[in-house]
């Protein structure tokens, strides 16, 4: 799929020693680079105006990531590595490239290839930005700041917990309003961003939703049977299952104890409804709040405190030696740096020093 481009944007076929993929790129060639990590059901299209809007002396780089865009379809993502494909496909494009350092941003999904880049490569990275991201313990089947999991298999996590309906629709190209819960088009409207605000690039958004790749060895991944209430697990495929906690492994550990460590800026909306402590696309809160039968209660399946859980996680990187910055941004929702590009500019740029 063809999604048109910004003015100022150029978009690139890059081919590295893992994957090939669309790159975009903003600002002169020898500017210091700045990396951009998009989320889940986009594509680096979600970045363009915040590239354009860079001081002169920076270059920005947006890759489409595996099973996103217009990544080889061919390349599927090992979720048993967690996001480990993910944040070694990016320190390729680097290395093909010829870039050494840069700054960093992720959003979303790409907030949770940050943490993995931070805990296996610290010292290519000045500094770092998450937008909206996904708790460090993964999405889904935890239910505490440590990172407890509800059951061993990490039930409510992964591939099956994904609205088969709007994958189906994402597939088809469906670019309707008809039932706005599995439209891709309310979804993005809906979710993405706090009504009633919509972009006024839209369509190329929702191009970029739709350019996602569909299916059980992609987008939302495969899935098991459980046991366990909501009697769904991960399986071993696509990005979905690759935030399932149960892939986490020791890398929280080892981002608390990585050294460098770069500062970290965290920026998210005062009403994010996908990354929350009590997020509306979360098994814990579904069935808390009853639209999932059969919920055990919240001695054993509460919402999961994804935002407490990123706080507490960068409380311990604070105290081993790193710094961070929290900021809220108000009456904005998961995408702030699109609904409120301006005022997300003006911290992004002061904390990479450009300001």
């Amino acid at each position: 799929m063809t999604i048109p481009t910004l003015p100022g944007i150029t978009a690139k076929t890059i081919t590295t020693p893992r994957i090939t993929t669309r790159v975009l790129f903003a600002g002169a060639d020898d500017g210091t680079p700045i990396l951009f990590l998009h989320g889940n059901a986009s594509s680096a299209t979600f970045w363009e105006e915040i590239m354009t809007m860079l001081p002169a002396g920076y270059r920005a780089v947006a890759p489409d990531q595996r099973a996103y865009g217009d990544s080889d379809r061919a390349k599927k993502i090992d979720s048993t590595r967690g996001l480990g494909d993910l944040a070694d496909d990016a320190i390729a494009l680097l290395d093909t490239l010829g870039i050494d350092k840069v700054h960093l941003a992720g959003h979303s999904l790409g907030g949770s290839v940050v943490w993995r880049l931070l805990a296996d490569y610290p010292d290519r990275f000045i500094t770092t930005t998450l937008v909206c991201p996904g708790s460090p313990y993964g999405y889904g089947g935890t239910k505490d700041v440590d990172g407890t999991p509800t059951y061993a298999d990490f039930a409510g996590s992964g591939g099956g917990t994904v609205n088969a309906a709007f994958a189906q629709r994402m597939s088809e190209g469906d670019r309707s309003l008809d039932n706005p819960q599995s439209s891709p088009r309310g979804v993005m409207n809906g979710f993405y961003w706090k009504a009633p605000f919509v972009p006024a690039r839209e369509e190329d958004l929702l191009s970029s939703v739709l350019a996602a790749h569909v299916g059980a060895e992609d987008y939302p991944g495969d899935h098991v049977a459980s046991t366990n209430w909501p009697f769904v697990a991960p399986g071993v495929l696509g990005p979905t299952n690759a935030l399932a906690p149960k892939y986490v492994g020791d890398s929280i550990e080892r981002l608390i104890n990585t050294t460098p460590k770069p500062p970290i800026l965290w920026v998210r909306g005062s009403h994010d409804l996908i990354i929350a402590d009590q997020s509306l696309l979360e098994f814990g809160t579904l069935g808390m709040l009853g639209y999932v039968p059969g919920w055990p209660g919240m001695e054993i399946y509460p919402p999961q405190p994804m935002v407490s859980q990123t706080r507490a996680v960068l409380d311990k990187y604070a105290a081993n030696g790193g710094k961070y910055d929290e900021i809220v941004m108000q009456e904005t929702g998961h995408s702030p740096f699109v609904e409120r590009p301006d005022e997300f500019m003006g911290y992004f740029l002061a904390h990479i020093g450009a300001k």
